[in-house]
């Protein structure tokens, strides 16, 4: 999936998937209709979907919950049981009695060139006290060891518990974020700590071959 990050005010122009249209991605979608007859095949398309989407929901009795982990070492050797524990309070959460839950792990090949996993990494320095250069440091040295042409992190708030809010960013290599055809790992986190809610966004520019 790509992501392109807030510039501006480019939010209130252009949806993502309309900015990346024939490039990346192409259209949901493809058929054809005269002008005049448009919004007729839209609102057509649109039953079609819900029909179906509707006629599915009733009848699915397996729900199938794929958990993608960089480390699952830490999950299944720590306790072998922790997945059926799981699972079974998914189940009980959803009530989920006549329909059958199975969930299976997948394991990240590179965790460290995943942007979520870095950001639970800079959140978990952050509530440790660790300075946030450091942490943002750390995690670009992280990033190096993966497959990367560049990485960007970015945290927002009352870094180091000063009373005035501030953003701070650093960069490594190449981030290309107003290239539409570069494909950009982007993940925006929030992190609970004693001075308040610090905002960190991460830009990836995997070196996709």
């Amino acid at each position: 999936m790509i992501c392109i990050v807030n510039s501006g005010d480019y939010g209130t122009k252009i949806t993502p998937l309309g900015f990346i249209l024939c490039t990346t991605q192409s259209h949901h979608s493809l058929w054809f209709a005269q002008p005049k007859n448009y919004s007729e095949g839209l609102q057509e398309d649109q039953k079609i979907r819900n029909c179906i989407k509707n006629y599915i929901q009733k009848r699915i009795d397996v729900i199938q919950v794929i958990i993608y982990m960089g480390f699952q070492k830490l999950l299944i050797e720590s306790r072998p049981k922790r997945i059926e524990e799981l699972q079974m309070n998914v189940q009980k959460e959803l009530n989920c009695v006549n329909r059958k839950l199975n969930i299976t792990i997948t394991r990240i090949t590179n965790p460290y060139g995943h942007p979520t996993i870095l950001a639970e990494f800079i959140a978990g320095q952050l509530k440790n006290r660790v300075s946030f250069r450091k942490a943002m440091k750390k995690a670009i040295e992280l990033t190096e060891q993966t497959d990367t042409k560049g990485i960007q992190v970015q945290i927002a708030g009352r870094l180091d518990g000063k009373e005035i809010a501030r953003v701070e960013w650093i960069r490594e290599g190449r981030v290309p974020l107003q290239t539409i055809g570069a494909k950009i790992d982007y993940c925006s986190y929030t992190v609970r700590t004693i001075y308040g809610v610090l905002g960190i966004k991460i830009w990836i520019f995997p070196d996709k071959k």
